[in-house]
C-alpha cells in the first residue's frame, strides 16, 4: 500500500509538471487572442500629442491634360470617360459632371515645370472625376511616388477638391517605405492654370502619424 501510495504520488507530481506548462501555453494563446488587434501595431516614432506634425513638405502638382490635338508629347492625363448625357444637355455650364481623367503628374519642389533632362521631386499617380452636376467639384484618389535619394516610397491621398475654395483639403489616409503608415492633410491652392488643358496646385502636406 505503501508502494502504491509513493507511486500515485509521484505519478500526480509528473501530472503536474506536464500539465502546469501545458496551461501555460493555453494561458497566453489565450492572452494574444483577447489582446485588441490596434494594439500589435508599431507604435508610431514620431506621433505627436500636440497639434504639431511630424513630417512636412511642400510640393507643386502639374497636370497637363491631352487636348485631342497637338499636346501628346507633354500631356500627362487624359479622360478616360466622357461627360454624363445629363451634364451636357441640363446644366448650360457644362461641368463635366461624370467625366473621369487618369494622370500621371510630375511634382515638384518648386513651381517650375522640371527642364528636358531632369526628374521631378515625385510623381502624382491615381485619377480624378468630377462629381457634382451644378458648379466645378473633383474627387481625388492617388499616390504620390517618391524615387530618389531624398525619399523613397508613397503617400496615399483621396477627398473631394472644392474647386470654388480657396483652399481645400485632401486625406493622407496611408504610405509606404519612408512614409508608412502616414497619416495627416494636404492643403491645396491653385498656383497657376491655362485654360483647361493645364493647372498647377500648391500641396502642403502635414503628417501627424510618422512610424519611420
Amino acid at each position: 500500500m505503501k508502494g502504491e501510495g509513493t507511486q500515485s504520488a509521484v505519478n500526480g507530481s509528473e501530472r503536474m509538471m506536464w500539465t502546469s506548462p501545458i496551461m501555460s501555453v493555453r494561458e497566453a494563446r489565450v492572452a494574444v487572442e483577447e489582446e485588441p488587434a490596434e494594439s500589435m501595431l508599431p507604435f508610431p516614432s514620431s506621433a505627436s500629442s500636440s497639434n504639431e506634425p511630424c513630417n512636412e513638405m511642400t510640393l507643386y502638382y502639374h497636370d497637363i491634360l491631352y487636348d485631342d490635338i497637338n499636346n501628346t508629347e507633354n500631356a500627362t492625363s487624359a479622360a478616360a470617360t466622357k461627360p454624363t448625357v445629363l451634364s451636357t444637355t441640363h446644366w448650360k455650364n457644362d461641368t463635366y459632371f461624370g467625366t473621369l481623367v487618369v494622370f500621371d503628374d510630375p511634382m515638384t519642389v518648386g513651381k517650375v515645370l522640371p527642364m528636358a533632362g531632369e526628374g521631378p521631386a515625385a510623381r502624382a499617380q491615381g485619377f480624378y472625376f468630377y462629381d457634382k452636376q451644378e458648379s466645378y467639384t473633383s474627387w481625388f484618389g492617388f499616390s504620390i511616388v517618391f524615387n530618389s535619394t531624398a525619399h523613397k516610397g508613397t503617400i496615399n491621398l483621396v477627398g473631394v477638391d472644392l474647386m470654388d475654395d480657396k483652399t481645400r483639403g485632401l486625406s493622407v489616409v496611408g504610405g509606404t517605405g519612408h512614409f508608412f503608415m502616414a497619416r495627416g492633410i494636404a492643403t491645396l491652392r491653385l498656383d497657376a492654370s491655362e485654360g483647361t488643358v493645364y493647372f498647377c496646385l500648391q500641396m502642403d502636406i502635414k503628417l501627424y502619424e510618422c512610424y519611420v
